[in-house]
């Protein structure tokens, strides 16, 4: 991307002034390298959000942005019912509430390290993951219809996990608003056999080690202490999320137009947010969040079944539960005044502030856990929100490293056998029922997860707690 295009701001914010139908600036949040490495087709989008009704501050992308469908992903936006604002099936992805929970163990690395062949082994065969898998569980009507009101809190209720893990949770595991009437008859097909599933794609299951630590005393507030393991799960709404994102854009098209929206491009479909498409959207994608909360939850407690196995008396406990593609009512102070909006984080993370109301007591004076993932065999990171977050960019950041090069042009590069084998030559095992889908998950495909957390700490957006390095991954 041309940086010349920017007016720079610091060194890891740039601004793209609102020129022809733009309503608000685009503000992208990188170093120059990381800008100049970002294909132009960000700067484009960001500045195509930008010209949505209703939008409010600006148009933001996180470090790890990259070409999305409509919004980039690693985008940001807010939007003000109140003055025509708009909600985006686009601006949320099609796998919403994808996120990653993080789970503590207390273990120390060198005996998961004497057991990691057997311990791989058996979260592989645990662990349902690929691209149609099917778990155990089977939901009839009324089973579906409580799972979409109650996420997570209607599994614990079920038996997975605990009443406990509910603090440690987005929403506390229970996303409000959800209306499973607005959930059509196919997308729940499709999730019907699929609790407690990885999925495919960039989904994972990873055994990590805790390398690094940045900020003691934060760090010691989420009980990560180097040398000891913790477990990532990373997924989504799987099948019902994807199926939901599909009809409604189909849907928002036709609604723009009929509202007199001029879309800059036929990917930002989207409606009013108090028109009926609007509402009803909403309703079934805060349905598809509490499917989400209630996979990972659902996840937890096999892994933790696992774990007990192999450690009688260890318990994995919940660091925090973050969702990446959402739309979220919140209030932020926008110019100078306190305002409700709808917030569309699409591959970002919320990242709040120390004292923030929202977070569990135990994690209040610290802030809120921003977990970032990486990428196969690379590390991984623990941040924790900031102060400045809320006037940068409506406490958000980033979610991962973010895409380089497309799955195909990674699968013209490298080969899922020749991964599998340089990985466990550096101790790291991988299990996956996809050879092609390793390859498309190859670590060289996406940028460099430590220069976008970097330049996400160095921005203010969220600051660096811990690094963890993988010893498992279970992959989609």
């Amino acid at each position: 991307m041309d940086i010349n295009r920017f007016t720079r701001l610091s060194d890891t914010a740039w601004k793209l002034e609102p020129t022809g139908p733009m309503r608000v600036p685009a503000i992208i949040y990188a170093d120059a390298d990381l800008l100049a490495e970002m294909d132009d087709k960000v700067g484009e989008q960001a500045a195509n959000v930008a010209a949505l009704p209703g939008i409010v501050g600006a148009s933001y992308a996180m470090p790890d942005a990259h070409w999305g469908y409509g919004f980039p992903i690693g985008g940001v936006a807010a939007f003000d019912a109140d003055t025509g604002g708009v909600v985006s099936a686009g601006g949320v992805g099609f796998d919403v509430s994808c996120g990653v929970r993080t789970l503590v163990s207390g273990l120390a690395w060198e005996a998961v390290e004497a057991v990691k062949w057997d311990l791989a082994d058996a979260l592989f065969a645990a662990i349902p993951a690929g691209m149609g898998s099917t778990g155990a569980i089977r939901l009839d009507d009324r089973q579906m219809t409580d799972m979409l009101v109650g996420g997570a809190a209607w599994a614990v209720a079920e038996g997975y996990g605990e009443a406990a893990d509910l603090e440690r949770i987005e929403e506390h595991g229970e996303m409000a608003g959800a209306e499973p009437g607005a959930v059509s008859k196919q997308a729940r097909k499709r999730q019907r056999k699929e609790m407690g599933t990885l999925g495919s794609g960039n989904h994972y299951l990873e055994v990590q080690r805790v390398v690094e630590v940045y900020d003691p005393d934060v760090a010691r507030a989420f009980d990560l202490v180097e040398g000891e393991i913790v477990v990532s799960i990373h997924c989504g709404s799987r099948g019902l999320g994807h199926q939901i994102g599909t009809e409604f854009l189909r849907e928002m098209v036709v609604a723009a137009e009929g509202h007199g929206i001029h879309l800059p491009e036929r990917e930002l479909a989207c409606a009013p947010i108090d028109s009926e498409v609007g509402q009803r959207y909403l309703g079934a994608m805060r349905s598809a969040i509490n499917c989400a909360l209630a996979n990972r939850q659902i996840l937890s407690h096999l892994t933790r079944e696992v774990f007990a196995d192999f450690f009688p008396g260890n318990h994995l406990r919940l660091l925090y539960d973050v969702s990446h593609n959402t739309c979220k009512t919140e209030r932020h102070r926008v110019d100078g005044r306190e305002r409700e909006l709808h917030v569309h984080r699409k591959g970002a993370t919320r990242a709040l502030r120390p004292g923030h109301p929202g977070l569990p007591e135990a994690l209040r004076p610290v802030g809120q856990p921003v977990l970032v993932g990486g990428s196969m065999g690379t590390s991984s990171y623990v941040l924790v929100g900031t102060d400045s977050g809320e006037r940068l960019s409506l406490q958000s950041a980033c979610h991962g490293a973010g895409r380089a090069m497309s799955r195909h042009q990674a699968t013209r590069q490298w080969r899922g056998r020749e991964l599998v084998d340089e990985l466990e030559a550096r101790g790291i095992l991988i299990r996956s029922p996809s050879l092609r889908g390793v390859a498309e998950e190859a670590p060289g495909a996406y940028k460099d997860v430590t220069r976008v957390v970097r330049a996400t700490h160095d921005a203010g957006l969220a600051r660096m707690v811990a690094r963890v390095e993988p010893m498992i991954c279970v992959k989609g």
